[in-house]
């Protein structure tokens, strides 16, 4: 059974989501990281693509070739796309919360709330996309065996899954989120580690 859709014109389906974050990881490995979309689509693009910066200095940081000064950088590196990637997924919920203001949506007295919002199911998927991507990498490697690739597409499998699952409940979700059902909030992360006035390994070294 498909999953139901938003009928608002201003925000698109969770399968056009989801396809715009498999295409451009596709895209990516190929070429130059590009952002061609508009409105929220552009949004999801930027979010998605600190995903991928992330994951890709993960895998750098966990090389056995690296040496301290390299695990370093990266290390900073990890921690400024992290941020990124966690405003961005703000960004997502802000510019749901100003299309329901503009559509005149208000959630019905007593209106459950989700324990996650939508940025962070689009930022959940854009992490599946990049795991399925990188898992059908695995499966076409020359060197490996037939016990690697079964373990592989196993895991692709339950990947698929959980993708798919995910995506259904982000779209029913939105639909009772634009039909006043639930409400929908942003949940300001307020990570303390790269703020100069709350980290005290960054403030004490100041003033010493």
């Amino acid at each position: 059974m498909s999953a139901p859709t938003v009928t608002s014109t201003h925000l698109p389906s969770v399968a056009e989501i989801t396809q715009l974050q498999i295409d451009t990881v596709a895209a990516w490995h190929q070429g130059p990281i590009e952002n061609t979309f508009d409105d929220f689509k552009q949004l999801v693009c930027r979010q998605h693509e600190y995903n991928y910066r992330l994951w890709h200095q993960e895998d750098i940081a966990r090389s056995p070739t690296a040496d301290d000064a390299q695990i370093a950088t990266v290390k900073r590196a990890i921690d400024k796309l992290n941020q990124q990637r966690n405003d961005m997924i703000e960004q997502l919920d802000d510019a749901i919360t100003e299309m329901l203001a503009k559509l005149q949506v208000s959630p019905v007295r007593d209106a459950p709330i989700n324990t996650e919002t939508s940025g962070s199911a689009i930022d959940r998927l854009s992490i599946m996309s990049l795991r399925l991507y990188h898992y059908r990498e695995q499966l076409e490697r020359e060197d490996a065996d037939a016990e690697h690739r079964a373990k592989v597409a196993e895991r692709i499998e339950l990947c698929q899954q959980q993708h798919a699952d995910l995506s259904h409940s982000l779209q029913a979700l939105l639909i009772d989120i634009f039909s006043g059902k639930k409400q929908h909030k942003t949940y300001r992360q307020m990570k303390m580690y790269n703020d100069p006035s709350l980290n005290p390994e960054i403030y004490q070294s100041s003033s010493s």
